[in-house]
């Protein structure tokens, strides 16, 4: 049994085809109004070092839908590290709350959180990785091209936490993953050469990557705590930007995704974006809905098996 949610390298293939397959079974019982209210009286600790709309609304909404409660916790509030000792916020609030989720620049603060804490702790974003974004993508992506397996997945842009998330996900679920990505903001030599033999490419070919992808996906080129490197980023991903020439590229139908927010204009243009925007909603809804089911399985159950 799993008590944490934090890198889905933890995770075999089959655990995350059970939670998406949870997560599906209660998106549906929440649409017709059959969801139980399970987490009565349970309390989940949002702590956020990082601003966010998604994530914050997200599982303060899924715990409120499971009759439970979630208190929002910023640095301001605790600092993190600073005012207090990781070990020593960990501690107190797992012995006041029943689950903790975080939000923070060092992906090392949520492990020692998970160290510590005797209750479950979910990685809502760090700069390593953000499983809860790349799990909501996996279930829109099934939603919209109708399965996974064999599918192909073409990331363009900066190989950050999502894309490293992404390509985890991906090759656990049996979806190929192409990066497309300017030299020298490619994902680690070392992360792509443990993940199985041909489930993720690397290139810097936006057009390549995308020729025979059921999906495309972008992210900001410019993440928290990079604004004072925007310029150069601007110049140097500007090749990479989803538009209409490089939709002409890639097969009739193709989807596209972004996990917000969005820079239109930089990473994708606003007719892109218009043109593809039910699917990019829908995907920002299923945080919702993923979210909602983790919670279930790790405060509720007690873990993942």
């Amino acid at each position: 049994m799993i008590k944490d949610f934090i890198n889905l390298a933890d995770f075999s293939g089959d655990q995350l085809r059970g939670m998406l397959d949870q997560a599906a079974a209660d998106k549906r019982l929440f649409q017709s109004g059959k969801l139980q209210p399970a987490l009565d009286r349970r309390v989940l600790a949002m702590i956020f070092e990082k601003p966010s709309l998604r994530t914050r609304v997200s599982f303060e909404t899924a715990m409120t839908q499971l009759g439970g409660h979630a208190i929002y916790l910023t640095n301001a509030d605790i600092g993190l590290g600073q005012r207090e000792s990781v070990k020593d916020t960990a501690r107190t609030l797992g012995g006041m709350c029943d689950a903790i989720m975080a939000r923070t620049f060092s992906h090392e603060f949520v492990v020692e959180l998970a160290r510590y804490a005797d209750v479950p702790v979910i990685n809502g974003l760090t700069d390593y990785s953000h499983p809860c974004q790349a799990m909501a993508d996996m279930m829109t992506v099934e939603e919209l091209v109708g399965g996974l397996e064999g599918k192909k997945l073409a990331f363009v842009g900066d190989g950050n936490n999502v894309a490293r998330s992404l390509a985890l996900a991906c090759a656990k679920l049996g979806v190929k993953f192409a990066l497309a990505c300017p030299e020298g903001y490619q994902l680690e030599e070392s992360f792509v050469a443990e993940l199985p033999a041909g489930a993720c490419s690397v290139g810097t070919d936006p057009a390549a990557a995308v020729a025979d992808a059921d999906v495309i996906y972008t992210d900001t080129w410019v993440s928290m705590g990079q604004e004072d490197q925007k310029a150069e980023r601007v110049k140097i991903f500007s090749a990479m930007q989803i538009n209409a020439e490089l939709l002409a590229a890639a097969p009739k139908g193709v989807k596209v995704l972004h996990c917000l927010p969005a820079y239109r204009g930089y990473e994708i243009t606003d007719e892109v974006f218009e043109l593809h925007a039910e699917s990019i909603f829908q995907q920002a809804q299923n945080r919702l809905h993923f979210q909602r089911a983790l919670l279930g399985l790790l405060i509720g159950q007690g873990g993942i098996q």
